[in-house]
């Protein structure tokens, strides 16, 4: 194998190796982007794209000289099928082994690449997605939190004004009773005065009429003695 062929060989373990590591649950997408996101990776950023494009036509390049190799190699095995000697058939059969080989390592490596740009992409996304959704779970938390102690003010506030119009009404209710307590005091009093007034007129009266009947007495015998005399 020549060089550039072990050097893209060597690019492609590389890229299985990275691709694996990316799909094996190895580390969280918060830390791949994080280390993504790294001083080192983020210097690199600016030039990536640059350097992505300039790989991806460096092994389109190999992958058309395989293609080409293969072909060639292809078209000469054909035209001297039974009529060359086995040392030139073999080593034609090993010239398109090696197109073919080259033809599935720089086309493996060219896959792997969008391979690997499409999963960073998509751990990117991924972990950006999960510190929105904890960020919006966290607010959804201090949101309900904060209708929480707003309900239990209300409801303390609500509870303060019921305790204070029962305490209005129970003290209208004690001053009520005790007007109602002084009224009937009041009405208790002039019952004793009407009842004493009513047992003084009683005496009087009985006492007036046996007075009445004295002189009544008195007249009739006065009457009784005048009658005698004249007769």
């Amino acid at each position: 194998m020549s060089l550039q062929w072990t050097l893209i060989a060597g690019f492609l373990y590389a890229e299985i190796a990275i691709v694996l590591l990316l799909v094996l649950p190895v580390a969280s997408p918060k830390r791949w982007n994080a280390f993504f996101k790294s001083r080192f990776l983020q210097g690199l950023q600016r030039q990536a794209g640059i350097y992505f494009l300039i790989l991806l036509a460096i092994l389109v390049l190999f992958l058309l000289d395989a293609i080409r190799e293969m072909r060639k190699y292809s078209q000469i095995d054909s035209e001297e099928h039974g009529h060359a000697h086995l040392d030139r058939e073999m080593q034609g059969s090993m010239r398109l082994f090696r197109a073919q080989r080259n033809f599935y390592i720089s086309g493996f490596s060219l896959f792997l690449s969008l391979v690997i740009r499409r999963l960073v992409t998509l751990i990117s996304s991924q972990a950006e997605l999960l510190a929105q959704s904890e960020a919006s779970l966290r607010q959804a938390q201090s949101a309900t939190t904060a209708a929480r102690s707003l309900l239990a003010q209300q409801g303390e506030m609500a509870q303060n004004s019921s305790n204070e119009a029962h305490d209005k009404e129970v003290t209208e209710l004690k001053t009520k009773i005790k007007e109602l307590e002084e009224e009937l005091a009041t009405e208790v009093k002039d019952k004793s005065a009407l009842k004493k007034q009513s047992d003084n007129l009683a005496k009087e009266y009985d006492r007036l009429a046996e007075e009445h009947s004295k002189l009544q007495k008195k007249i009739t015998i006065s009457a009784e003695g005048d009658s005698k005399k004249d007769n």
